[in-house]
């Protein structure tokens, strides 16, 4: 998680990662955002988001994708 944590930090320095899960409902990730978190996670953790993947339930908090990098890690 900590790796995560540091990931998003370095995308979007101003919102509390750790606290909010509301990132998409209160709009603050938009499009760019996702697609450079997208990018930074596969790269970093050696996964593949696919698009089916891409909904805001997996982006909604730090939660959801440690949780959504949990699971693609398994596959």
């Amino acid at each position: 998680m900590d790796e995560l944590l540091k990931l998003l930090k370095n995308i979007k320095p101003q919102i509390d990662f750790e606290t909010n899960s509301h990132l998409i409902d209160n709009e603050e990730l938009d499009s760019f955002d996702i697609v450079s978190i997208v990018a930074a996670i596969n790269d970093e953790f050696d996964i593949q988001i696919g698009a089916g993947d891409i909904i805001p339930e997996n982006f909604n908090s730090a939660n959801a994708m440690y949780k959504l990098i949990g699971k693609l890690e398994e596959e």
